[in-house]
């Protein structure tokens, strides 16, 4: 009788412990691994030191993604800048060959991954080439074992799950040709070089016909490093957060806030932010 009510009791707790896991996955980042979302421009010493140590040290295995730079080919100098630094297991991985980034072969350098850097260029060029191949699954997968996904520019704006700039026309039109990307940052819009060239308001020709998305502006040496369903900005420059809400160190005294389509704010290097309560963490 006993036996069967300890039984019962395990049962019971198995359940709630499970539930409260549940309860506590992230809905937005990544379940596991991080994020290290660069807004573009210079990558200062200091933003490369930052992304090796979010890896795990200049030992572990990098893989560089330059593909969006729309060269047919490239050498081992796209990862110079890791080496640079001292990164020594660093491999060059790149193919506009669908097929071919949908083989074993080509994806073994990421199977044994602990981070992936997507460069800059047209984020568009890396939805053509890896998009439903065994190459953004092992995208995933990198995540999955703990690792960081990083990039710039087009490498930042390719991690949100709405491809803003997705245009193969030119790179005005927020919302192209080619709109979904590969989502390591679920229901979110990501826009880079934010302040350096005057994108504060492009975000909202994107929210106005998808208002359930979370836009984020990124500017130039500076990135939002992502854990979970929280990130915080580093590097020198600021983070503009369109959650349709209004935010200030002072606090406020809006009875009434302004239409959504003219809200954004800024966060600066140190700030933190809940992605899944769409709320600065004070």
């Amino acid at each position: 009788m006993m036996s069967g009510i300890r039984s019962i009791c395990v049962v019971i707790f198995w359940l709630l412990a499970t539930a409260i896991i549940q309860a506590q996955e992230p809905e937005v980042g990544p379940k596991s691994g991080s994020l290290y979302i660069v807004g573009g421009g210079r990558m200062p010493a200091e933003m490369v030191d930052r992304f090796i140590e979010m890896a795990g040290g200049k030992s572990v295995p990098f893989v560089v993604i330059p593909t969006a730079g729309g060269a047919l080919t490239y050498s081992d100098e796209s990862g110079e800048f890791l080496r640079n630094r001292g990164a020594t297991d660093v491999t060059v991985l790149h193919t506009f060959d669908r097929e071919l980034a949908d083989t074993e072969k080509f994806c073994a350098p990421l199977k044994k991954a602990k981070a992936v850097w997507f460069g800059g260029g047209r984020q568009w060029r890396l939805v053509d080439a890896y998009k439903d191949t065994l190459m953004e699954k092992s995208f995933h997968e990198v995540l999955a074992r703990g690792g960081v996904i990083g990039g710039s520019s087009a490498g930042a704006t390719i991690q949100g799950s709405y491809l803003a700039r997705g245009d193969t026309r030119n790179n005005q039109i927020m919302m192209g040709d080619h709109e979904v990307g590969f989502g390591f940052l679920k229901n979110t819009a990501i826009d880079q070089h934010a302040i350096a060239r005057n994108r504060h308001f492009d975000l909202f020709q994107i929210l106005a016909k998808r208002p359930e998305l979370l836009g984020i502006g990124i500017d130039e040496e500076t990135a939002i490093e992502v854990k979970g369903d929280r990130f915080v900005v580093s590097g020198s420059s600021y983070v503009m957060v369109y959650d349709g809400n209004f935010w200030s160190r002072e606090g406020s005294s809006l009875k009434k806030l302004p239409p959504r389509e003219s809200l954004f704010y800024f966060l600066r290097p140190g700030d933190r932010y809940d992605l899944k309560k769409r709320a600065v963490v004070r």
